[in-house]
């Protein structure tokens, strides 16, 4: 189990992303609208927690000041270890401090950080695929490619929890 701070986006962004997804499952390849709980919301996670205690993350995050929408711009794919797939945005010197301050905040209230969120390693993204193998890599990037550059906005904010697919919204966008 694990929870992220996640922004969540428009609906507009939301649903192209929910469409790719349902595109590549149909191309027999796993995304996130089938994996575990079937509870998977398009997102980008400013932070994934290993351990950690909701309320004092929850009171870390809404500590922080709140800031306008951010614009997001995918127009790249990408593949991390273990065969996940992912759309990437880059990393605009807003989105990269804001990043590092919800990573401040909730490291503060003693929740361990997954290495990969730490700031200088972290790559805004919003995952696709789970598990892709080798030989179906050409058809997911083909795939993701028919909707890029997908341009959208940040709307809202929660914590999910990745097991269940529970969430904390969030008062404002950190």
């Amino acid at each position: 189990m694990a929870l992220a701070v996640c922004l969540l986006f428009d609906p507009d962004t939301d649903g192209a992303i929910r469409r790719l997804w349902a595109a590549l499952e149909e191309a027999g390849i796993g995304t996130l609208l089938t994996h575990t709980h079937r509870r998977h919301v398009p997102h980008l996670s400013y932070a994934v927690l290993r351990s950690f205690d909701v309320e004092a993350v929850t009171a870390a995050v809404e500590g922080l000041a709140g800031g306008p929408t951010a614009e997001v711009r995918f127009d790249s794919v990408g593949l991390f270890t273990r065969g996940r797939g992912a759309l990437l945005a880059p990393a605009t010197m807003d989105l990269l401090a804001r990043q590092r301050a919800v990573v401040e905040a909730v490291t503060s209230s003693g929740a361990d950080l997954h290495w990969h969120y730490r700031p200088g390693r972290w790559i805004p993204h919003c995952s696709l695929t789970t598990g892709t193998t080798q030989e179906l890599l050409p058809t997911a990037a083909v795939r993701a490619f028919d909707v890029l550059p997908l341009e959208g906005r940040t709307v809202s904010a929660a914590l999910i929890d990745s097991g269940t697919g529970q969430q904390w919204p969030l008062a404002h966008l950190p």
